[in-house]
């Protein structure tokens, strides 16, 4: 277990970019929820798992960077706030997607990761060139 809010955030995220779902799904709570804003949500660890290897199949490449990172509270109780460049290579090309990122952290877990974005970046990334 990680000791600090903004080391989980961190480590949580290292994990997505190394597609360690299992990893991932255990540091979430059992009523974890995703919140992917433009998107919708999903609920629990097998939803995180299930929500993003969907994702992570259409990439052949993925680099999330940390940007600007911020904690407030103890590991029994914080919210976290990050800015990210989420890259992707999907269909032969990189593209970025500037992300916000809220985390709420609850007896060492994160219980809530809510992104913000813009939906029409994702899917014109998503969308396969003509």
């Amino acid at each position: 277990m990680e000791n600090t809010p903004d080391a989980l955030v961190r480590h949580f995220i290292e994990a997505l970019v190394r597609r360690d779902l299992d990893l991932a799904a255990s540091m979430v709570t059992e009523d974890f929820e995703y919140d992917n804003v433009p998107m919708g949500k999903s609920f629990g660890p097998s939803a995180l798992t299930d929500t993003l290897a969907g994702f992570f199949s259409m990439c052949s490449g993925i680099d999330w960077e940390i940007l600007h990172q911020t904690s407030s509270g103890t590991i029994d109780d914080a919210i976290v706030m990050n800015e990210r460049d989420d890259r992707v290579e999907i269909h032969g090309r990189w593209a970025t997607l500037p992300v916000a990122g809220i985390f709420k952290i609850h007896h060492g877990k994160i219980s809530l990761w809510r992104d913000y974005f813009d939906r029409q970046t994702i899917v014109d990334v998503m969308t396969p060139p003509s």
